[in-house]
């Protein structure tokens, strides 16, 4: 596997693959690579002759109250399980060559609509970060797929509207949650849950579920599914910070006439902030 770490260094690579016909698909990632990161690899190599993985823990899209210091970082094992599964390049380049004057001269990127709720409402500014980084990531490697996976369901439909609204040159590519045999979709985060933790937090994927098969069945009374979901869970244990049913192509609530449905949901278990989402489709 070839490294880069310099802007000039990435486009070299990409661009002799580009003079030799390859395309290139693109995987943007903090680090702490677990089974989901590399299923997002894999899905790029499915569709690409060559990928490319960038591990850079981001500042901009840290809030107040969020450690971006002790995020963890886990460098030498992330390059391991790179090379086990045949990614072509890691591209690792540091905050003072992306943000030369700071952050807080850096211009920034805010996609309007499908910001304002959800992660958006609970983590100010964190979208504007994610945004800016994947534009100048997108800028720089010039690929021709990335690979975002739906787990993070708001922040992949945020990249999809950036590229249609700037009319960006990638094709965007939504791939499945990654789940352990539990139904607990893989996270960076599960490594803070106890075992007990682990059990408990399956719960999520339990009721995502079943307020789905409702849907299936005809209910259409979100707001009254929505309650019955967050009562559950908190008595459970749970810290729900939200639980909505929205139409998956705007993210607002969803209406008795939207057919194509996402359920997006955040709840607290101990000290971890654990999110997930089910899409229901009703055509």
């Amino acid at each position: 596997m070839d490294q880069a770490n310099s802007v000039v260094e990435l486009r070299q690579y990409a661009q002799h693959w580009k003079d030799h016909h390859k395309s290139i698909a693109f995987i943007p990632t903090m680090g702490n690579l677990h089974a989901g990161h590399l299923s997002l690899i894999e899905k790029g190599q499915s569709l690409c002759d060559r990928t490319i993985c960038s591990i850079f823990v981001n500042p901009m899209q840290f809030g107040a109250n969020e450690d971006f210091n002790h995020y963890p970082r886990t460098l030498d094992q992330d390059i391991k399980h790179l090379e086990a599964i045949g990614c072509d390049l890691v591209y690792l380049p540091t905050a003072s060559e992306l943000y030369p004057q700071g952050l807080e001269h850096i211009t920034q990127i805010a996609v309007t609509d499908l910001t304002d709720n959800y992660e958006g409402e609970h983590r100010p500014g964190h979208f504007t970060g994610v945004a800016t980084i994947v534009l100048k990531l997108f800028n720089i490697v010039k690929p021709d797929v990335s690979v975002f996976g739906k787990k993070d369901f708001q922040q992949y439909r945020v990249i999809q509207k950036m590229v249609d609204d700037l009319n960006l040159d990638v094709e965007i590519i939504g791939s499945e949650t990654t789940r352990e045999t539990s139904g607990l979709a893989t996270s960076s985060r599960n490594q803070y849950l106890s075992e007990q933790q682990k059990i408990q937090a399956t719960l999520i994927y339990q009721t995502l579920q079943d307020s789905a098969q409702q849907i299936q069945q005809g209910e259409r009374d979100y707001k009254k599914l929505e309650q019955q979901a967050i009562t559950s869970l908190d008595r459970a244990g749970f810290n729900t910070d939200y639980f909505c049913v929205c139409s998956s192509d705007t993210l607002q609530p969803a209406t008795a006439d939207d057919r194509k449905l996402v359920i997006l949901v955040t709840a607290g278990l101990g000290n971890t902030r654990l999110l997930d989402n089910i899409e229901v489709d009703l055509w």
